[in-house]
C-alpha cells in the first residue's frame, strides 16, 4: 500500500500539484439473507484501488485506478492534477485549506469475532431459525432476516507528510415480519428497520442482539396491527423510541448541519439547507434541555460514524452541534472551514470507496442523554401516543418541513399505555418541533443506532452513519396526518 501512495504523491507534486493525498483501500463485503424460509441472496466482494486528490492552480482534481500497476498509478496521479487544471480555467475561488499538522498513526477498531472468519453455514443456520420462529406465528405472509458484514483497510498519506493506516469492520443484522391481510399490509421490524441495528463490531453484535429470542414478540406485534385501531387525527403530545428519534436526528439536524450544502456547492439527494450561515450562534434550534454533538471519537461508541481520522486525516473530534437548545457548530472539511473563517475542519470528511472523492458526512451525530427512564416519561403523559421504529420519511429540500410515520404506537391515556396504534404518522417544521421537546430519557435508555445508506453526491456515495438517542417527549404535536379516521 505504501509504495502505491507514495509514487502517486511523488508524481502529483512532479506534475505540478501544491497539495495531494491519496487513499489505497481495499474493502471487503458479505451480505446474507433469507426470505420465507430459503436462502435469498449470498454474496460476497472486494474492492482494491487508489484515489489521489490533488490542489492545482488553486483548484481541485481527482482520479482514481484499480489497476496499481507503477504505469497506471503514474497516469492516475498525473490525470487529477490534468482535470485541476481544467478546472483552474472556470474557478470561481482557488481552494483554500484550513491548516492541519502532519500526523503518523495507525488505529484498528476494536472487532471481538471477526465477522468474516464465522462460516456462512453458520449465518444462514442462524437467520434461517430466526425465520423460523417469525412464520411459526400465524398471519405472517413474509419473514425476512439480514446478515451484513464490511471490512475497510486504508492507507492514507498527504504531501503534508502524513501517514495513516485504519482498519474498520462494520457488522449489520435484523430480520422484518410482514402480515398481509385483505388490502391492508402491516409490518414490525427488529431491532431497527432498513435492516436492522449497524455499529463499528464484530460478529459479537449478532450475538448481543438475539435475534432467535426476539422473533416471537415481533411477529406477534406485525399480525396484531390489523386488529390495532387506527392512529388518530389532531394534536397530542409524542413520544419517540430511540430508533425512530435516530431518523429524526439523521433528517432534520444530521443533513441541514453539512456546511456544503449550506455554501450550496453540494444539492444532490437530500437538497441544501435552512440553517444558512448568520443562524450560527443565534437560531434557538430546539428548547435548553437538547443537546446534540458530532462526535466521531472511539470514546463515543463503535458508530457507523466513528474513526480515528477522517479522509483529510483530520482527527476525529467531538463537535457541539446544539448547546443548550442554540444552534453552535456545522459538519466542515478543510475547505470549507477556511471559506466561513473556521481555524480547523470538524474533521468530517468521507469517501464511500477508492473511486469516490471525500465529502462531508454526518459522523455520529447524537442526542445527548437526559434523566429518568421511559415508563417514568409514560407516567408523566397524560394523553400522548408513543411511536416506534421508522416506516416512511419525507422532508423538504430545505430540511424544514417533514412528515413521518412509524411502524406501530402505543396510546397513553393519563400515564398509563391502554393500546395499540397502527399507522401512526406526525408531521411538523425542524425548529417548532425541536422546540417542542420537554424530556429526554436518561443513559440506561439511549442507543447509538447505525444507518448505513445515507447517500450523497454525484456520483451517488452511501455511507453509514452513527445517531445516538433515549426516548424523548415532544409536545403538541400534529398526528395522524397521513390517514383518514
Amino acid at each position: 500500500m505504501k509504495d502505491f501512495a507514495q509514487r502517486a504523491l511523488e508524481t502529483a507534486r512532479a506534475r505540478g500539484a501544491s497539495y495531494a493525498d491519496v487513499r489505497v483501500t481495499d474493502i471487503r463485503q458479505r451480505y446474507l439473507s433469507t426470505k420465507n424460509g430459503q436462502p435469498a441472496q449470498v454474496r460476497e466482494s472486494e474492492s482494491s484501488g487508489l484515489g489521489v486528490r490533488v490542489v492545482a492552480e488553486g483548484a481541485w482534481g481527482f482520479a482514481a485506478t484499480d489497476d496499481l500497476s507503477r504505469a497506471s498509478v503514474d497516469r492516475t496521479a498525473a490525470q487529477a492534477v490534468s482535470i485541476a487544471q481544467a478546472s483552474a480555467l472556470c474557478q470561481k475561488h482557488a481552494v483554500s485549506l484550513a491548516p492541519e499538522t502532519k500526523v503518523v498513526d495507525r488505529w484498528l477498531a476494536p472487532c471481538r469475532l471477526d465477522p468474516f472468519t464465522v462460516p456462512v453455514s453458520t449465518c444462514l443456520d442462524l437467520l434461517l431459525k430466526v425465520d423460523a420462529e417469525l412464520r411459526r406465528v400465524e398471519g405472517v405472509t413474509l419473514a425476512e432476516a439480514v446478515l451484513d458484514f464490511r471490512r475497510l483497510e486504508q492507507l492514507f498519506v498527504s504531501s503534508q507528510g502524513s501517514e495513516i493506516y485504519q482498519v474498520k469492520t462494520q457488522t449489520g443484522a435484523g430480520f422484518v415480519a410482514t402480515s398481509f391481510l385483505g388490502n391492508e399490509i402491516q409490518r414490525r421490524s427488529y431491532p431497527n428497520s432498513f435492516g436492522g441495528q449497524y455499529q463499528t463490531k464484530g460478529y459479537e453484535l449478532v450475538e448481543e442482539l438475539d435475534l432467535v429470542g426476539q422473533a416471537p414478540r415481533i411477529a406477534e406485534e406485525a399480525v396484531a396491527l390489523h386488529r390495532a385501531a387506527q392512529c388518530p387525527s389532531g394534536v397530542k403530545d409524542i413520544i419517540l423510541g430511540s430508533g425512530q428519534l435516530g431518523l429524526q436526528i439523521h433528517e432534520s439536524i444530521g443533513h441541514p448541519i453539512e456546511l456544503d450544502r449550506v455554501l450550496g456547492s453540494e444539492a444532490n439527494y437530500a437538497g441544501m439547507s435552512f440553517l444558512t450561515l448568520e443562524k450560527l450562534g443565534q437560531l434557538q434550534y430546539a428548547s435548553p434541555i437538547v443537546n446534540v454533538v458530532a462526535d466521531a471519537t472511539p470514546a463515543h461508541g463503535p458508530g457507523l460514524g466513528t474513526f480515528a481520522y477522517d479522509d483529510e486525516g483530520v482527527p476525529a473530534q467531538c463537535t457541539p452541534i446544539i448547546k443548550d437548545g442554540l444552534f453552535v457548530g456545522y459538519l466542515t472539511s478543510r475547505e470549507t472551514a477556511a471559506a466561513i473563517g473556521q481555524p480547523r475542519s470538524s474533521g468530517a470528511m468521507r469517501a464511500e470507496a477508492w473511486n469516490r472523492i471525500p465529502l462531508i458526512r454526518m459522523t455520529n451525530v447524537s442526542l445527548l442523554p437526559g434523566q429518568g427512564t421511559l415508563e417514568e416519561l409514560i407516567a408523566s403523559t397524560d394523553d400522548g401516543i408513543h411511536m416506534e421504529t421508522n416506516r416512511s420519511w419525507s422532508i423538504d429540500d430545505r430540511r424544514y418541513n417533514f412528515q413521518f410515520g412509524t411502524e406501530i404506537g402505543w396510546e397513553i391515556k393519563n400515564g398509563k399505555v391502554t393500546r395499540m396504534l397502527k399507522n401512526p404518522t406526525y408531521a411538523g417544521i425542524t425548529t417548532e418541533f425541536w422546540n417542542a421537546c420537554d424530556a429526554i430519557c436518561g443513559p440506561e435508555a439511549w442507543t447509538l443506532w447505525g444507518t448505513p445508506n445515507c447517500g450523497k453526491g454525484q456520483p451517488p456515495q452511501t455511507m453509514g452513519t452513527g445517531h445516538g438517542a433515549s426516548p424523548a417527549r415532544f409536545r403538541k404535536v400534529q398526528v395522524g396526518v397521513a390517514y383518514k379516521d
